[in-house]
């Protein structure tokens, strides 16, 4: 919402300052949520065992875990903005304003591991609901806190990054209110919030390679980014608009492969070997008949997905030739993901990392 916003409100500057800003700051929330993807498995097994004081030492370890990852996280980020965006290639009309976006929302890290950890927690226990509730009030006041700072008081790119991490505070302190009143197939106190070895070697056994994976992923896409960036400011805006529509449509196979993981997970630690591989069976096939929509919708329909996020027709024609090419991909990730959160669940995650 906030590329919507600035696209309207803001010029090709704004636009190509968010988009290569929200693109580094989505390759690290993808690197968090890939790691918390070890806690949601080991959890997800301890409740498929019957051990609910085990799944709460995991808890508890995670929890330490990405405080401590979430410090060393704002620090260097915060430091060295200027030098990632001069790595990313950012024209120089829009390079101030894009290390302050990325800054803005470094701010704002503690907060966007706060809310994977909990989403991890909610979708080892196999509850997916509230984690799809909390995602659903973080994108109201999003909408709103970007209407009211970049519309309202013309805040520009600042307005949009504090939109953010506003609308991921707010969602965190509701899940935190709500948690705190539903009942939990885990033991867990506030004694167990310190690391175990055991529970640590194995999260960090499987998030690590999912993460490792998912770094690796990103880091060709910046790359990508740099090179488009360096052709010029008119290719970096319609490239941000683009990747704002690619991050959505992921939101797909990436669904998919959570919910598989923690589906299989559960089946794995409960003995259900057969259940597990039905649950991926149907999640392939449920999440390839979606990606041939969104193929069609990508391919056919570009320029008027894009036209959402600015009027500046050039900007939309970079944006609209980059999701033809793309949008083939649509059905191959979907059939990929599910894959992914089969060999997850079973705590299998270095053959998807090789």
């Amino acid at each position: 919402m906030d590329l919507v916003v600035v696209g309207r409100f803001g010029d090709a500057t704004s636009i190509s300052a968010v988009g290569t800003g929200s693109a580094f700051m989505q390759m690290v929330t993808f690197i968090i949520t890939s790691l918390a993807m070890g806690a949601t498995v080991m959890i997800g097994q301890h409740i498929g065992e019957r051990k609910p004081k085990v799944a709460g030492d995991a808890v508890g370890t995670t929890i330490v875990l990405f405080a401590v990852l979430g410090i060393v996280l704002t620090v260097l980020l915060e430091v060295f903005a200027g030098n990632i965006v001069s790595l990313l290639q950012v024209p120089a009309e829009a390079f101030d304003k894009t290390v302050l976006y990325i800054r803005i929302c470094s701010a704002g890290i503690l907060i966007i591991i706060a809310y994977n950890v909990i989403s991890g927690v909610l979708r080892g226990v196999g509850n997916a609901n509230l984690p799809f509730l909390f995602v659903g009030v973080a994108c109201v006041v999003n909408i709103v806190g970007d209407l009211l700072c970049v519309g309202v008081f013309h805040m520009d790119v600042a307005g949009a990054a504090l939109a953010t991490i506003t609308a991921q505070l707010v969602s965190v302190i509701i899940s935190i209110v709500v948690l705190r009143k539903q009942s939990m197939p885990i033991s867990f106190s506030k004694e167990q919030c310190k690391v175990y070895p055991r529970e640590l070697k194995r999260i960090l056994n499987v998030g690590v390679p999912i993460a490792l994976q998912e770094t690796m992923v990103q880091i060709s896409f910046l790359v990508i980014n740099s090179i488009i960036n360096d052709m010029g400011l008119m290719p970096s805006a319609g490239y941000g608009v683009a990747q704002k529509l690619v991050s959505f449509i992921m939101l797909v196979p990436s669904s998919v492969m959570q919910s598989v993981s923690a589906f299989v997970a559960q089946n794995i630690g409960a003995g259900q070997k057969d259940r597990a591989m039905k649950g991926f069976r149907t999640a392939m096939i449920t999440g390839c008949a979606v990606g041939v929509v969104i193929f069609f919708a990508g391919f056919f329909g570009g320029a008027r997905m894009s036209s959402l996020f600015t009027s500046d027709a050039e900007v939309i024609a970079q944006s609209a030739d980059y999701l033809r090419g793309f949008s083939a991909d649509c059905i191959l990730t979907c059939v990929l993901f599910s894959s992914i959160g089969y060999f997850n669940g079973c705590g299998k995650s270095i053959p998807v990392m090789v």
